[in-house]
């Protein structure tokens, strides 16, 4: 199924929030107890769904399972996402020690393909998977600030840095996708502080060899303000892009193809976590009656709620969504 065909299933826009942090209200449960435990992340994701009635559902959003799973040091606050405290790549020859790796053979990674099986036996609206994005977790073994000067004065070591994660990504995507994924969508936030070429160069060319190689549908999400990238992006064969509030979508949705959806972009902090039910449901239907004249558009939020987002608020966003009509 693609999301044209997916889209075609209602009479209104797909409405598809990103939303699991804030399933740990229904299962009283951690952020780090769901990330270690398949069969508590299960359980909090199908509560959403059952709560919610999403048109489609994505496991949590983790930025730090591949890394983890390649052995960077990774800090795992109680209700916090995790996160790589520091990276081991400072040379060439340091990649070696990742080579050998398998990382389905890493329990959090075999949690999350565990989560993915649950969720396949029991849930019966599309379900997506997450996989970090080949500059993202570049930048993590890396680091941030050193991959940045890197494009500039290194980059054969990016370049070889990049070529292994892309493969290891590609190994955990399928993984996902045998596991009963229907959507794999790729997070690629720190691509978002290239130019354009460098975005091809560096991201958008490897993201396309991981697009190739999944067999459902495959979303591109990038945060903060993108609308530059956007000409690049449509090169690397997502069928969605996924694009936070700093985004104009109206804009965007003129610069890409009909057959490429844009998903979001409600602001997932400023609306969703601090504004009031009615404040969500007005922003929520301002931004469907400025995609009113776009069919390729899924209502969605700018990036995965916070934890402590309210419940009557995502209740807000979903009434707001699916009681509307184009």
């Amino acid at each position: 199924m693609t999301l044209r065909e997916l889209s075609r299933t209602v009479d209104r826009p797909l409405v598809v929030p990103l939303m699991g942090y804030p399933g740990v209200q229904l299962t009283k449960s951690s952020i780090k107890q769901n990330g270690f435990n398949w069969g508590l992340h299960f359980w909090t994701i199908y509560e959403l769904v059952k709560k919610f009635e999403p048109d489609a559902i994505f496991f949590m959003m983790d930025l730090s399972v591949e890394a983890n799973a390649l052995g960077l040091p990774v800090r795992f606050p109680l209700h916090e996402s995790p996160s790589v405290e520091y990276p081991l790549v400072k040379k060439l020859d340091d990649l070696n020690q990742f080579l050998s790796l398998d990382i389905l053979k890493d329990g959090r990674v075999t949690a999350f393909i565990e989560t993915m099986k649950l969720m396949k036996k029991t849930i019966d609206i599309p379900k997506g998977g997450y996989v970090i994005g080949p500059f993202t977790l570049a930048g993590l073994m890396l680091g941030a600030n050193d991959i940045a000067i890197a494009t500039l004065d290194d980059k054969e070591l990016v370049f070889k840095v990049l070529e292994f994660c892309t493969t290891t990504i590609i190994h955990y995507a399928k993984a996902l996708v045998e596991a009963g994924a229907d959507i794999i969508a790729i997070l690629e936030p720190t691509a978002v502080i290239l130019s354009p070429a460098a975005f091809w160069e560096f991201s958008g060319q490897f993201v396309k060899e991981i697009i190739k190689e999944i067999s459902v549908i495959p979303i591109l999400h990038v945060c903060g303000g993108a609308s530059n990238l956007l000409d690049k992006m449509v090169l690397t064969g997502a069928e969605g892009l996924s694009l936070d509030s700093l985004v104009d979508f109206p804009t965007a949705a003129q610069k890409i193809p009909e057959d490429m959806f844009l998903i979001g972009n409600i602001d997932p902090v400023r609306v969703m976590r601090n504004g009031s039910p009615e404040e969500v449901k007005r922003k929520t239907l301002e931004l469907l009656e400025k995609m009113r004249p776009y069919s390729n558009f899924i209502l969605s939020t700018g990036c995965d709620l916070p934890p402590e987002t309210p419940l009557e608020n995502i209740a807000a966003f979903m009434e707001a969504g699916k009681s509307y009509r184009r």
